[in-house]
């Protein structure tokens, strides 16, 4: 044979040898097994692939050979590599089943018990914004809370009651650090406030019932307010109200702020113009200085600091049933807070915080020859570090530690009762996501107290479910334990916790404008503070009460269907009752309204650049004991309470914002309750004094100037 011609039969069988082509062929599958079209399959360093089809099945031919990487890529899941050897002719690959990626975005969350406004993309409740412009709350935190479910509004106290429960069962908490004496002092009928300003936060965490592990001593909620980052711009507030007024300065730059503030109050102008139903001798006043600075520490850290003091008082003559006789009673309050925390993220996905708080409050309180000192103190440290070992599974893991002096002194008789207790606490929490659609959450908080000498564990699950793209199924359940007040500690140091069991089921549906959420709970109590008659010795102190709350909570916003407009509507019913304090029975606690109703409506009107807001809030009355009646306790109750609020913000300069607010605009007289003289008249009858408000109406107008190079920027930045 030619060798020419041998030579060409070669090189041609050689080229058809390398131009050979292999088929590969296999399914792509998700996590239940079902097919998966449009997945990416491709050999990883070369252009040889395809999609899969509608039944998930794939095939393409190949020229390589040996062994090889095939990668699958899908939107919204995992890329996975699968390491494959090519044969030539057909290549039969198993079937691969991909895994969802879960983020934020896609994923079902706890909503059981919790309401976040910290997170655009979630349900957002209430904003700083939101809590300035509710009528009803006069730019006070807990006011604007009352208008949510699960609250109880309580006129003439105004903490934050929730499902039955006392105003103490509610923990506060700034940048995850317990607040001592959150509220300010008061006397009297005169209703208090939270002392901390809505424009410091940036967002908040509102539990209902069932919170995270992370929280302890609070049977009913958690309060989380988390203060603003780094602050926009530098700027100069000035503010002048009906009230009082007061100056804030901020300097800023990418890397720090810092803002600085002090305010001053007195009502004895607006008392002057206004009748109050209230004897006051010297009016409520006080004056505040607060401090805040946040600074960008390394790479990813963020280290925030922040104090406040704050001096105050009133004096008011205090009538007596059954008698022409009032009494004088005068208070004075200093209070004092401040705390540094510190939050970074580490390699491999770690986020570790820690942060040191400290709360002083103390109170000179007069009642006629009588003069009682109260000094409380609480320092809080803290540490947690969290986990993400995948987008599967993150865990959280704490410690924090509390010393907690509290002391009563009667000043003439010189004579001092105090304690002083150490608690420390561990705490871990695991959140594991079988699906985008399925959340477990698993919690374990164990706790100890040096003067009660006492240690409790508290378990914690909660499961939700999506539904559908904007509904979601969720159920919690959790044990909590709190320890008495402080003033019954300090009569009795041996008191133990009080225990609280929480089952809540909760529907939430949300999408753009809209938030739907219906919840039902049950909670039981037990191993509550009780004693006979006044609680003035130790030995009538005791953990012998118990009690239950159940009912059922709806919410709903609307910030879509009517242009320029956002409204809410709450409604809730709450079945309480609970042997405590002198109750020898389960009652209805005077603080837990079966139905409460809220609604809160704002309009922005372009034109005329104002928004006009109206605000109603209602109950159907609180339960009292009429000694006239009968024996039995809590038989009686007022009528319902009813308060309709209106709000107008007119920004006639981009710098320039004024606001008016009044507060119960028809002059309902609403009553709170009855004191009743402890004898009865010459015809046997108890004589009583009515509870009710300050003042029929309550009046509100603040003028607000921002001092900026931006001539735009107004106090709206802070919110």
């Amino acid at each position: 044979m030619n060798p020419r011609y041998l030579l060409f039969i070669t090189f041609l069988l050689l080229q058809t040898q390398a131009f050979a082509q292999a088929t590969i062929q296999g399914k792509v599958l998700d996590e239940k097994g079902l097919p998966l079209p449009g997945a990416n399959i491709q050999l990883k360093g070369s252009y040889d692939g395809t999609t899969s089809t509608q039944d998930g099945t794939y095939q393409f031919e190949t020229s390589l050979a040996g062994d090889q990487v095939l990668v699958f890529k899908f939107l919204g899941f995992k890329t996975q590599e699968l390491a494959i050897t090519i044969a030539q002719g057909s290549n039969e690959v198993q079937p691969i089943e991909l895994i969802e990626a879960i983020t934020e975005m896609n994923s079902v969350t706890i909503s059981a018990g919790a309401m976040e406004a910290s997170d655009e993309s979630k349900s957002v409740i209430l904003k700083p914004l939101d809590i300035v412009t509710t009528p009803s709350a006069m730019g006070d935190i807990m006011g604007a809370f009352q208008t949510l479910p699960g609250t109880s509004t309580v006129g003439n106290d105004g903490r934050l009651f929730v499902r039955g429960g006392d105003a103490s069962e509610v923990g506060i908490y700034i940048d995850g650090m317990r607040v001592g004496n959150a509220y300010g002092t008061t006397a009297g009928n005169v209703p208090t406030r939270t002392r901390f300003n809505p424009n410091l936060f940036k967002g908040t965490f509102f539990s209902t019932g069932g919170y995270s592990a992370e929280y302890g001593q609070a049977l009913s909620s958690a309060l989380a307010l988390n203060t603003k980052d780094l602050s926009v711009r530098s700027q100069g507030d000035l503010s002048v109200m009906s009230i009082g007024g007061g100056y804030s300065h901020t300097l800023a730059n990418e890397k720090q702020s810092i803002t600085a503030s002090a305010n001053y109050f007195n009502l004895a102008p607006y008392q002057g113009l206004i009748k109050q139903e209230i004897d006051f001798d010297s009016a409520p006043h006080g004056w505040d200085i607060e401090f805040a600075a946040q600074k960008k520490v390394g790479k990813n850290g963020l280290l925030k600091v922040m104090a406040r003091t704050e001096s105050g008082g009133m004096s008011l003559w205090q009538p007596l049933p059954g008698t022409d006789n009032k009494v004088l009673v005068d208070l004075k309050n200093d209070y004092s807070y401040a705390q540094a925390n510190w939050r970074t993220a580490l390699k491999n996905d770690w986020i570790v915080f820690a942060g040191i708080s400290y709360s002083k409050n103390f109170d000179n309180i007069a009642y006629d020859s009588l003069i009682i000192e109260r000094k409380s103190e609480l320092a809080h440290f803290k540490g947690t570090a969290i986990k993400d070992f995948s987008d599967r599974l993150s865990a959280k893991f704490g410690v924090e530690h509390f010393i907690h002096p509290y002391s009563e002194k009667l000043i003439k008789e010189d004579w001092k009762r105090d304690f002083e207790d150490h608690e420390t606490y561990l705490f871990t929490e695991w959140d594991f996501y079988l699906n985008k659609d399925l959340v477990f959450r698993g919690g374990l908080r164990a706790g100890t107290s040096t003067v009660s000498e006492e240690k409790w564990l508290n378990p914690r699950f909660s499961v939700a479910y999506q539904l559908s793209d904007k509904g979601q199924l969720s159920f919690a359940a959790g044990s909590f334990h709190q320890l008495p007040v402080e003033n019954f500690r300090v009569l009795n140091t041996n008191l133990k916790n009080s225990e609280s069991n929480h089952l809540i089921l909760n529907y939430l549906f949300s999408k753009d404008g809209f938030t739907f959420r219906a919840e039902t709970f049950y909670k039981s109590y037990d191993q509550l503070v009780t004693f006979e008659g006044l609680p003035d010795s130790p030995e009538v102190l005791k953990n012998g009460g118990s009690g239950y709350a159940k009912g059922i909570d709806f919410f709903f916003r609307d910030r879509e269907t009517f242009k320029n407009t956002d409204y809410w509507i709450t409604y809730s019913f709450v079945d309480s009752k609970r042997s405590f304090n002198q109750y020898k029975t389960e009652v209805q606690p005077s603080f837990a309204p079966k139905h409460n109703l809220s609604v809160v409506v704002k309009h922005f009107i372009v034109p005329l650049k104002s928004q006009i807001g109206a605000s109603f809030t209602f109950n159907d009355g609180y339960s009292y004991t009429d000694p006239n009646l009968d024996n039995a306790e809590m038989n009686s109750k007022t009528k319902s309470f009813q308060n309709l609020s209106l709000s107008w913000s007119y920004l006639p300069k981009p710098n320039l914002i004024i606001h008016l607010a009044c507060t119960n605009v028809l002059g309902r007289d609403n009553v709170f309750g009855y004191t009743f003289s402890p004898k009865t008249n010459s015809e046997g009858v108890f004589e009583s004094i009515p509870q009710g408000q300050v003042a029929p109406r309550f009046l509100f107008l603040g003028i607000f100037l921002t001092l900026s190079k931006d001539k735009t920027a107004n106090n709206l930045n802070n919110l």
